[in-house]
């Protein structure tokens, strides 16, 4: 319960933090507009985290606070679940597979990111394996600092892979005509006022409960199963309007932009050439799996894409909701690869890393 009233301590912000949340948001909905009129894919997402992150590395100090934060995933949440259905549910059959593979991906794609880093690059073997690592960068960043690798670099390249795959992937899925170029319609209706209510009152608790029992990503899974079931069970029709969506998308494009912030020109030029090429290989590795589960199963090829991305959870996942993607399939996915990462990686780095005694020295 502690935890839950920490969650939900607020504190007034400064008269400085409030006009760096005011700028964020302007410049993020102002790239994301512009992405939309444009018409290029996955729009409201993607210009919004391309336009704040340009902002951020010429030197904006952008940020959304914890409060701003945790409301846009619960949104996100909330619009993930309303387009469940029960065909969607019929298809979990098909998982066990595919997450299996996803796992033996993720650690192909761990060791063969981290072999290039330490190969072409000359990174050490713990910095190598973290930077590797998929997803889970709270986790990540915790082992970075007890082992003493270079969080800058891990930085960088955490940040890149995300940021890449969020404003590559709906370009290359409507390219290759395998995604809508334009987000359709997500829900026939919005919710009645009732409804409304039940919904966010349902999201909030349930989001307050996963996080009660450290669940990963609980704001907005919280949230996403709570509207699951109650769209589901036909216990609610309709969902959000389409302009808190969109605020939403809007919210978690800025967010990843403001990342940004956070690193200086110098720490970011010094680690490119790092990021681009160990996310290369991490692209190729899942490439790989991807082809095999798309020539193995019925499973979409649009839905094990986003699947497989080696991206944030809520980025992938914000990705599903503006590409008319399953968001089961990819959310159990992305949350499998959660889990490994946060259970196989420390037992990596201590096999593979550099031992306690040298980090100690």
């Amino acid at each position: 319960m502690k935890q839950i009233a920490a969650s939900l301590t607020f504190e007034w912000p400064s008269r400085a933090e409030i006009l760096s949340t005011v700028e964020t948001l302007v410049i993020g909905t102002a790239g994301g507009l512009a992405f939309l009129v444009a018409g290029l894919p996955g729009g409201l997402i993607s210009g919004s985290m391309i336009a704040v992150g340009i902002a951020a590395i010429a030197g904006r100090k952008l940020a959304l606070p914890p409060i701003l934060t945790q409301t846009v995933l619960v949104l996100l949440g909330i619009s993930l679940g309303s387009v469940v259905s029960r065909h969607l549910i019929q298809q979990v059959s098909a998982y066990p597979l595919t997450i299996g593979l996803l796992a033996l991906a993720t650690f192909c794609s761990t060791f063969g990111s981290s072999y290039y880093l330490q190969r072409i690059h000359g990174w050490d073997r713990t910095s190598a394996f973290l930077a590797g690592s998929p997803g889970a960068l709270s986790q990540i960043t915790i082992l970075a600092v007890e082992r003493g690798a270079d969080l800058p670099g891990i930085a960088v390249v955490q940040t890149m892979r995300v940021i890449i795959l969020t404003a590559a992937l709906p370009m290359v899925l409507a390219f290759a005509g395998v995604a809508p170029s334009a987000a359709p319609s997500l829900t026939t209706a919005t919710a009645s006022p009732l409804d409304l209510l039940a919904l966010v009152a349902a999201s909030v608790a349930a989001a307050l409960i996963l996080r009660l029992v450290r669940f990963p990503a609980s704001w907005m899974f919280g949230a996403m199963i709570a509207s699951s079931v109650l769209h589901g069970a036909d216990w609610v029709e309709g969902g959000l309007p389409n302009w808190v969506r969109g605020v939403a998308l809007i919210g978690i494009g800025a967010l990843i932009g403001s990342r940004f912030a956070r690193m200086r020109i110098k720490t970011l030029a010094g680690h490119i050439n790092a990021a681009l090429g160990s996310f290369a290989v991490a692209i190729a590795v899942s490439a790989v799996f991807v082809g095999i589960v798309a020539l193995t199963t019925q499973v979409k090829f649009s839905d094990v894409v986003v699947a497989f991305a080696p991206g944030a959870m809520d980025a992938m996942l914000a990705l599903a909701l503006t590409l008319h993607i399953d968001p089961i399939f990819v959310g159990a996915h992305h949350l499998s690869r959660f889990v490994f990462v946060t259970i196989a990686t420390p037992g990596i780095v201590h096999l593979f890393g550099r031992t306690q005694d040298d980090v100690d020295d």
